[in-house]
Formats: structure tokens, C-alpha cells, sequence
């Protein structure tokens, strides 16, 4: 993959994904003068004397303290040693690297009073794919996500851990192996750097650009279910969706029609078909995905301007040489974009769970039972079916609104809090959800289109039909399931099953 141009503050949504993705990248030449301007004048207001919050002061609570010049190098030190106070597994190293690129974009706008040399070590960090263990827990998702960016501060000085390749190592042997010496912290640089919403908002993208993935899958795998079920493209109709003005369904409903072009299997029952109306799972899926495809966009367009955002605090104006103190640390936009994703993951994997309940139902979808040949002796698709429905439970636990919840910390100097962290780190684990739960909606939904052969379906479909079939034959007996779903999520989750349709489906950016 190329590398990512980061232009601090005007870095596309794309870029950020690519980055999630696995694409190198490089910080825009132009940064370099606003860093610059930005450090000096912090120099400026040191020379003042004057007490300025994070820079000559303690910090939180403990704001009124004032440091004495020769204790700042260790004020800045000791932020990062005491604040990572992480807990749990190690946050996925994609993620990791992800918050490092963000944090690296927003300390570049020079709002910040870091030195060049501190961008620098966490450019070379991420370009020599050091990435530091950072805890999953310990955020509260206010005064910045505290403990993670304190976790990865301080492998930048040699402290803690950084994984190499896979392979966890002492930070400063990581850091020496590939030729960087650990970093000493100037005055302001500690706290610039564990103060900010680069874990939350790293959660929250990586969550955002899975669930694109898996809206556009379930698109195709609710086509398949449609065309299994011969169904209705009715439903689909482009007058009905511009009646009701909702551009997600509009769109939703274009990518259905397109999908189910030119099926044979529709056009074997376009006359003479005694159903008059399919049920909702297939019939108010533009409703539906839709809407869901809306909250999305909404959640990409927050999730965008955070990613570009300066979220740490004071903030340096190098023109007036001031450090104003505010609170671009509270994470409340992404803790609401989080929630958002979280209710449309939910939705999707509901709403495809529906459908395979409704394939497997021969009163509904006038398929055999539980979609095999000689129900009874065999159990088909019975248990996929309870799985499905086991995973979506799950998800409905975990869409829970993460942003209603608040708790006081720092001797209440802190007393509201967003909890955007752990509300975006929910979101893989329910994506996963979700895509397991779609996979066994493609495997059901090809199951029942084999049913119909030698009828066959639009070109897009046949296309997603062929390749699962390349790796999982058509259930004929009952045999040891487990390898077919898996088969089924690795084609979901890589994107195969989308780009298999060679449609331009519709998504978040």
C-alpha cells in the first residue's frame, strides 16, 4: 500500500482508513513551521514566570501547585509514569496505530507547544512499526483518554512495553534496536501528550469503517436472502423511496434493485404469485439498512472532524504567545458517535438474523425445513439459526448507550465524563458479532437459492454464490458446520463478498 499523507487538520476520512488498513504514512512538510512556532512559544511563556496550567503547574486537582523551573523535566516525566495506569488485555495493535497517526496529526497543528523532536520520535516510531502495549482499559473518555496515551508516551521515554512485529519487547530495547533514543519530555510535552481523544477516536473509527464493511455485505447477503425466498424486488422500487425523501434508503434501495438485476429467479414468479407482501425482514430492508446507513454517515462526519481536531489542553496560540485552558479533552462527540454505530451494528446483524430465521421457517420461505434436503435425519441449518440469534442477544446487551452514563474522578475537579472509551471499544467486538451473523445469512441464503436451480440469480449474486461455493459445497447431508461458517466470516469480514458483487455499493464516505 502507498503511504498516507497526513495534512494536519484536512486528513480525508479515507486516509484515516487506509491507515486502518495497513497503508504507511508521512506528516505534511508544511507542519513543520507551525510545530516550531508552537514550541518557542512555550519558551516565550516559561520566560514569562508566569503560573500556566500543564506547563509550570501541577495537574487536575492539583492545579494550583506551582513547579519550580528546575522540576519541570520531571513534572512532565511523572504525568506519564503516574497516568499509565491501564488495566486489561492489550488494545489491538491496528488500533494502537491508529491513535499514534491521530495523535501525531493533531500534535502537528502546532496548537500544542511540543518540540520537532517529539513529532519526530513518534513518526519514526510509527514508520519503523514500533507499537507500544497500550491496555485496553482505563479511560473514562474526559481529560483526554489519560491512562491509554500515557501507556504509549511513555514507550516514546522507554518505559513499559513495545510490540515489534508481533513480538513484545522493553520499550527502550525496541526503541535502540531500531536506532531512536528515548525520548526526554520538555515542558508541556507530557501532558500534550496524554491528553486527547486518540484512543476513543481510534476505537471509534476502527468500529465505524468495519460496520461500512458489514452494512455493504448485508446488502448483498439480504439480496441473496430475497432471491432465496423469491421474494419481492417490488419493495425495491425507486418511486416508493423517493416518496419518503430518506437519502440512506434511497440509496439502500438503488443498491437492492442492482443487486437482484436481471435474476431469473424473479422472473420465474413476476406473475401468478399468491404472496402479496413479503415480510419485513426482506421488505423494509431500504427502511432499514437505510436508516442505519444515515446514522452511519452522521457518526463518520463526527468521527471526521475529531480525527482533525486538536483535543488536548492548554492549547498554545503561538501569534499571542497565550496557553488558554479548556476542555477539548471531553470526548462527548465520539462517545455519541460510538453510540450510534453501536445501535446500527445492532440493527444490521437483526435484521439478518430475521431473514435466516425466516429461510429456515418453510411456512415463510417455502424452502425444506431448516433449508436440507430430508429434514428429520438431517438438522440443517437449524443451529446456525441459534447462533445467529445468540450473537444478536449479545449485541442488544452491548448497544446500551455508553454516553448516558458519567462517574466523577479527580477529586470531582473532573465531574463529568463521556465514557467514549470503552463505549468505541465495544464496537469490534460487536462487529465481529455482526459479521458472524451475516456470514450464516450467506450460507443460508445460497443454501436456498440452490434450491431453485436450475434458475439463477442476477449476475452480482451468481458471482457472491460461486465464490462461497469455491470453498463450501452445498449442504446435501448434515456434516460438522463450524468450518463452512468460518469459511463464510472470512469472506465477510475481508471484503471478498462485496467486492465478488462488482457493485458500487453505497458507504460512510
Amino acid at each position: 500500500m502507498h503511504d498516507v499523507l497526513l495534512v494536519p487538520g484536512d486528513t480525508p476520512l479515507a486516509a484515516w482508513r487506509e491507515i486502518y488498513r495497513g497503508a504507511g504514512m508521512r506528516l505534511a512538510a508544511t507542519a513543520a513551521g507551525p510545530i516550531a512556532a508552537s514550541a518557542a512559544a512555550v519558551e516565550r511563556i516559561l520566560g514569562r514566570g508566569e503560573p500556566v496550567y500543564g506547563i509550570n503547574t501541577g495537574f487536575g486537582k492539583l492545579a494550583s501547585v506551582r513547579i519550580e523551573a528546575a522540576d519541570l523535566a520531571t513534572l512532565q516525566r511523572n504525568i506519564v509514569l503516574s497516568h499509565a495506569a491501564g488495566t486489561g488485555e492489550p488494545s489491538p495493535a491496528a488500533i494502537v496505530r491508529l491513535m499514534m497517526a491521530l495523535k501525531l496529526a493533531s500534535l502537528a497543528q502546532g496548537a500544542s507547544g511540543v518540540r520537532p523532536a517529539t513529532i519526530a520520535q513518534l513518526e519514526s516510531m510509527l514508520r519503523a512499526g514500533l507499537i507500544p502495549v497500550v491496555p485496553a482499559q482505563g479511560s473514562v473518555g474526559a481529560s483526554g483518554d489519560l491512562a491509554p496515551l500515557a501507556h504509549m508516551a511513555a514507550a516514546m521515554t522507554g518505559v513499559g512495553e513495545i510490540e515489534v512485529g508481533g513480538v513484545r519487547q522493553p520499550a527502550e530495547s525496541a526503541l535502540r534496536a531500531a536506532g531512536l533514543t528515548p525520548l526526554a519530555l520538555g515542558p508541556k510535552e507530557g501532558l500534550a501528550l496524554l491528553n486527547g481523544t486518540q484512543f476513543s477516536t481510534a476505537n471509534a473509527l476502527a468500529g465505524l469503517f468495519e460496520a461500512e464493511r458489514l452494512f455493504q455485505t448485508a446488502l448483498v447477503t439480504g439480496a441473496l436472502s430475497t432471491e432465496a425466498a423469491k421474494g419481492s424486488d417490488t419493495p425495491f422500487d425507486d418511486r416508493i423511496h423517493r416518496l419518503r425523501r430518506q437519502p440512506g434508503q434511497i440509496a439502500a434501495a438503488a443498491a437492492l434493485r442492482n443487486l437482484m438485476a436481471g435474476s431469473a429467479i424473479r422472473a420465474s414468479h413476476l406473475k401468478a404469485d399468491e404472496r402479496v407482501q413479503d415480510p419485513y425482514c426482506l421488505r423494509c430492508q431500504p427502511q432499514v439498512m437505510g436508516a442505519a446507513l444515515d446514522v452511519l454517515r452522521q457518526a463518520a462526519a463526527t468521527l471526521g472532524h475529531e480525527a482533525n481536531g486538536v483535543s488536548d489542553n492548554p492549547l498554545i496560540f503561538a501569534e499571542t504567545d497565550e496557553a488558554l485552558s479548556g476542555g477539548n479533552f471531553h470526548a462527548e462527540p465520539v462517545a455519541f458517535a460510538a453510540d450510534m454505530i453501536a445501535m446500527t451494528v445492532c440493527e444490521i446483524g437483526s435484521l439478518a438474523e430475521r431473514r435466516v430465521a425466516m429461510l429456515v421457517d418453510p411456512a415463510l420461505s417455502g424452502l425444506p425445513a431448516f433449508l436440507t434436503p430430508k429434514p428429520g435425519l438431517n438438522s440443517g441449518f437449524m443451529i446456525p439459526q441459534v447462533t445467529a440469534a445468540a450473537l444478536v442477544s449479545e449485541n442488544k446487551q452491548r448497544a446500551y448507550p455508553a454516553s448516558v452514563d458519567s462517574i466523577p474522578t479527580s477529586a470531582n475537579q473532573e465531574d463529568h465524563v463521556s465514557m467514549a472509551a470503552h463505549g468505541a471499544a465495544r464496537l469490534l467486538p460487536m462487529t465481529r458479532n455482526a459479521t458472524a451473523v451475516v456470514g450464516i445469512e450467506l450460507l443460508a441464503a445460497v443454501q436456498g437459492c440452490d434450491f431453485h436451480r436450475p434458475l439463477t440469480s442476477s449476475a452480482a449474486l451468481e458471482a457472491v454464490r460461486a465464490q462461497l461455493r469455491e470453498r463450501t459445497p452445498t449442504l446435501d447431508e448434515d456434516r460438522y458446520f463450524h468450518p463452512d461458517m468460518e469459511a463464510a466470516n472470512a469472506l465477510v469480514r475481508s471484503g471478498q463478498v462485496v467486492a465478488a458483487a462488482g457493485l458500487d455499493l453505497p458507504g460512510v464516505a
